[in-house]
């Protein structure tokens, strides 16, 4: 740990998606920071925000309450200073201007990535990893992934009884760019016949005979959970084209899935594709655990000197690893996670 020293200003900002737990986030840095005397403000829509000097100071008094709520008080955007700007030299201004010394960034792969770029460049930050997708190599677990696979898999029990109603193949299309976390975790917990995921290949005729032989032997549904980020039958991922950023929005892939496998098993076949609802609404009792202690260790952090971290979990335990590291490589499901749904979903 860096020798301690005053720190007089920490700006905080969250970037990227949103997603359960960003609020208890800022109440943890806004709380451990202002018990020691120093000061926080908020940075209004991520990196934007600090090009544009969006700044405002966040006392106790306004984090109080908002533990509970989903989305972030500050706002969001997926603006990048170095897609959208110069990189450090578009932020100068505004943490001159208003003495920010130091940005806790709360942020996914691309946020944090973007944060270990600018500290190499000088910046004193300290990353907490956010994402539903659980994809943060640095981290056992990130919060808001066990929100979003609470919802996912509420949806499943929900979207079963109607699938068994109508003797159907109900496609259940769930975030995961390049991770198939939600997947397998809500796949399981729902209780799927097949999960498909963007680190395994499929065999759409292998999966339709499945179908096929599981509704032949009296069971009268099924469902098939997709990732957003796996691949269409013609081996290319399926777009609905880009963001105001430019960056690409997946999505509509279990729709392709599904009309290939209608064609196949000769059963009905419907998608429905969760989006954002599972981003939305009140964190999860863990999370809002998870995103606290996270916002804490990041203001203690700072507090520290300890500078182009992330906070990361290990076990119950929070620990620090260097944000470069973090984001190397995305966290994918292990093969030997892949090899365990196949006893479940035999």
């Amino acid at each position: 740990m860096a020798e301690s020293h005053l720190v007089t200003h920490i700006g905080v900002l969250t970037a990227g998606g949103d997603c359960p737990g960003l609020n208890a986030a800022i109440r943890g840095v806004v709380a451990r920071a202002t018990a020691q005397g120093h000061s926080v403000s908020g940075i209004e829509d991520g990196w934007q925000g600090l090009m544009g000097g969006r700044v405002r100071p966040l006392g106790r008094d306004d984090v109080r309450g908002i533990l509970t709520r989903g989305g972030t008080i500050l706002g969001t955007s997926r603006t990048d200073p170095y897609v959208h700007g110069d990189g450090l030299a578009s932020l100068i201004p505004a943490l001159t201007a208003t003495g920010i010394d130091s940005v806790v960034v709360i942020g996914g792969d691309g946020s944090l990535r973007t944060a270990a770029r600018l500290g190499e460049e000088g910046l004193a930050v300290v990353g907490v990893p956010k994402t539903i997708d659980n994809d943060i190599e640095g981290t056992e677990v990130s919060f808001g992934f066990d929100t979003a696979v609470q919802i996912v898999t509420d949806a499943v029990d929900r979207l079963t009884t109607t699938a068994e109603a109508h003797n159907r193949i109900m496609l259940v299309e769930v975030m995961g760019r390049q991770s198939g976390w939600i997947a397998v975790h809500a796949g399981l917990a729902g209780g799927a016949e097949a999960i498909l995921v963007p680190e395994d290949d499929y065999d759409l005729d292998d999966l339709a005979c499945r179908l096929v032989a599981r509704h032949n032997s009296g069971r009268d549904y099924s469902i098939v959970i997709v990732a957003e980020g796996v691949r269409g039958p013609s081996g290319s991922r399926v777009t609905m084209g880009t963001d105001h950023g430019g960056f690409e929005r997946l999505g509509g892939v279990s729709a392709v899935i599904a009309a290939e496998l209608e064609a196949r098993t000769g059963y009905e076949t419907r998608v429905m594709i969760l989006g954002h609802l599972q981003r939305g609404g009140t964190p999860t009792a863990f999370d809002r655990v998870l995103a606290t202690r996270m916002g804490i260790r990041a203001a203690e952090a700072v507090i520290d000197g300890d500078h182009g971290m992330m906070v990361a979990c290990l076990g119950s335990d929070l620990i620090l690893v260097p944000l470069t590291s973090a984001v190397a490589v995305p966290r994918l499901v292990p093969g030997k996670r892949l090899a365990e749904l196949d006893w479940f979903l035999a």
